[in-house]
């Protein structure tokens, strides 16, 4: 499999094979190639950034510009198998509209971000007393794409409030995967798989 980001490489993994999928917020395409390429997933994407459309679309791959806030209601319903948003939700203006969407235009939805409520930046604004900049999340408060600061244990009980399944979910600590046990705490970034 292609070298992807960790929780791009979670979900490359788990996609089965023939399936079609939708990126949402995919950035370079990595996801997308990865998934076309080795899986032969009938892949789309949208992106807001004009350059990473473009540079998607010399690399073959079929993606438009949009915007997860206000462009996903012109899919049809359960038109593809997987609606995937990764490290996308928390810069979103309205994220629980956003996640009705996915689950509605996806049979499932793949959904991974940040833990904002990892020990790091607990630390961070504990004894730091300022807005922490980490390896996972580089900008200062001021240039932040990130306006909904979202913990693993804030998302499970969102998604509980919704009558959301979780299907699967998986926590990182760097590149590794670790056990649910306190990811909150522990856990840099979720990876969560969901359904209706």
């Amino acid at each position: 499999m292609t070298l992807l980001r960790p929780d791009l490489a979670i979900i490359a993994r788990e996609v089965k094979a023939g399936a079609r999928a939708l990126d949402v917020g995919c950035g370079d395409g990595a996801l997308l190639a990865a998934l076309r390429d080795e899986k032969q997933v009938d892949a789309r994407g949208m992106e807001l950034n004009r350059d990473n459309v473009a540079a998607c679309v010399a690399r073959g791959l079929s993606v438009i510009q949009g915007n997860a806030d206000t462009d996903l209601s012109d899919y049809p319903d359960a038109s593809f198998d997987y609606a995937i948003l990764s490290q996308t939700l928390q810069t979103t203006a309205r994220p629980d509209l956003v996640l009705d969407q996915l689950l509605r235009i996806g049979r499932q939805a793949f959904v991974s971000f940040p833990n904002f409520a990892q020990w790091r930046i607990r630390w961070a604004l504990m004894f730091g007393g300022t807005m922490p900049i980490t390896k996972q999340l580089p900008d200062r408060w001021y240039d932040t794409p990130n306006i909904h600061h979202v913990t693993i244990d804030d998302f499970r009980s969102f998604i509980a409030e919704r009558g959301v399944r979780i299907d699967g979910q998986w926590f990182l600590r760097g590149e590794k995967l670790i056990s649910a046990g306190a990811a909150n705490l522990r856990a840099q970034h979720a990876v969560f798989l969901l359904s209706r």
